[in-house]
C-alpha cells in the first residue's frame, strides 16, 4: 500500500468540512497498525500535523480523583473486580471528595475527573450533591462511574456534571462477554447513547492487547469510535494484573498502542485523547511518546497517596507522589517538551457542540 506522510496529508487536505477527518476503509487501517519504520514515522508526523491544526499545541491537565475502589462488576483483567479477595477496598465520604477537589483547584486544575469502580453505595443524590459542591469552585467536572441508568445519568448532568466517561473496552461482542462476565456489549453502548443525548460531553476507548484481540478487531474498535463520535477518547495498553484470571498474560504492545492512538486523531480531529496511565505504566517515556502521536491530554493523579496504592485497576510503576508532586512532573515534562499548559476548561471541540 505504500502509504508516505505526503499521501497521508494529502488524503487530509482533499477534505472541506472544518474538522477534516480520514477517510479509511477498515483494509487501511490494519495496514495503519502493522506500520513500521518510515510508515509508522509518517502516520506519526501526519497525526501531529492533524492535532496541531485542530487543538493545538496545548496540553490538557486534568486532575484525577479516584474516590472508590468498590466495584459490583468482575471484568477478568481489572484489579478491582469483585472477585479479587486482595484487593484492599476504600470509599472516600463526600466532603473528603470535595477536599481532594478543593485542593486541586487550589493547584490550578480547571478540569477534575471524579473516578470509581462501578460502587453504588453513592447513589445519584450523593453523587449529585457532591458535584454541586464541587462545581461551585468554577471547574468542568467529569465523572466516570461506569453503567447508570438514563434517568441516574441525566440527574447527574442536571447537577452540573460536564462530561462522562465510558469506555466499551472493545467492540467484539464475544470478546467483551468473555471479559466481562454478566455483562454485554449492547448495554455499555446504549448507555454510551443516554449519555450523547442528554447532552454530556462523552468520553470513551478501547485496550490495545487484550487476549484474543486481533488487529481486525482493533480495527473495528477504531471505526466504532469513527461512529460514536465521542468528544474525548482513552486508548491504553493492557497492562496484567497479579490477582486477576489475566495476570500471565503478556501486556500489550506499546508501540502498537502509539499507532492506535495517532490512527484515532486522523479518525477524530478535534477529540481530546489523553497519553493515558497505561502509557506511562508500560514505558517510562509513555506519557511523553503519547503526546508525539496525536494526544493533547494528562491526567494527574491527585487522589492522596493513602489511597492511591489500592485503587490497582493494574499494577502502577514509578514513584508517586501528593498532587502537587504529580503536577510538577507532569510541568517538567511539558516543559521540556515545549508544549503550553491550557488555562481553560479543556471542553469539546467537536464542531458543532454546544458546552456548557
Amino acid at each position: 500500500m505504500g502509504l508516505n506522510k505526503a499521501r497521508l496529508v494529502g488524503n487530509y487536505n482533499t477534505l472541506t468540512n472544518q474538522a477534516r477527518p480520514f477517510l479509511m476503509q477498515k483494509e487501511e487501517i490494519i495496514h495503519l497498525l502493522k506500520s513500521t519504520g518510515e510508515e509508522e514515522t509518517a502516520l506519526q508526523a501526519a497525526a501531529e500535523q492533524v492535532r496541531r491544526e485542530n487543538v493545538g499545541e496545548e496540553v490538557h491537565l486534568r486532575g484525577l480523583i479516584e474516590f472508590s475502589s468498590y466495584c459490583r462488576n468482575d471484568c477478568l483483567y481489572c484489579g478491582l473486580r469483585r472477585s479479587n479477595a486482595k484487593a484492599r477496598r476504600y470509599r472516600l465520604d463526600p466532603d473528603e471528595i470535595v477536599a481532594v477537589a478543593t485542593e486541586g483547584v487550589r493547584l490550578g486544575y480547571r478540569t477534575l475527573v471524579l473516578q470509581s469502580g462501578e460502587d453504588l453505595w453513592y447513589n445519584t443524590k450523593t453523587l449529585a450533591q457532591t458535584v454541586e459542591r464541587i462545581k461551585k469552585m468554577d471547574v468542568a467536572v467529569t465523572l466516570s462511574i461506569g453503567e447508570r441508568s438514563y434517568q441516574e445519568y441525566k440527574d447527574l448532568f442536571l447537577a452540573g456534571t460536564d462530561r462522562f466517561l465510558l469506555r466499551f473496552e472493545t467492540s467484539d461482542e464475544k470478546l467483551y462477554e468473555n471479559l466481562h462476565p454478566g455483562q454485554n456489549l449492547s448495554d455499555r453502548l446504549h448507555c454510551l447513547g443516554n449519555l450523547a443525548h442528554i447532552g454530556y460531553q462523552v468520553g470513551s476507548g478501547h485496550i490495545v492487547g487484550l487476549p484474543g484481540q486481533s488487529l481486525s478487531i482493533l480495527a473495528s474498535d477504531l471505526l466504532l469510535l469513527k461512529e460514536l463520535q465521542p468528544d474525548m477518547v482513552g486508548i491504553g495498553p493492557f497492562v496484567p494484573d497479579p490477582d486477576t484470571p489475566l495476570a500471565h498474560v503478556p501486556s500489550g504492545d506499546v508501540n502498537l498502542t502509539l499507532r492506535t492512538l495517532a490512527i484515532c486523531r486522523l479518525l477524530l480531529p478535534w477529540a481530546h485523547l489523553p497519553a493515558t496511565t497505561a502509557l506511562g505504566t508500560l514505558d517510562p517515556a509513555g506519557y511523553a511518546r503519547g503526546l508525539q502521536y496525536g494526544a493533547n491530554v494528562v491526567m494527574p493523579n491527585i487522589t492522596p497517596i493513602k489511597y492511591r496504592a489500592n485503587y490497582q485497576i493494574y499494577p502502577r510503576r514509578g514513584a508517586q507522589s501528593e498532587a502537587a508532586g504529580e503536577l510538577a512532573k507532569a510541568r517538567k515534562l511539558l516543559g521540556a517538551m515545549g508544549r503550553p499548559i491550557s488555562s481553560s476548561y479543556g471542553h469539546s471541540l467537536k464542531p458543532g457542540r454546544n458546552t456548557k
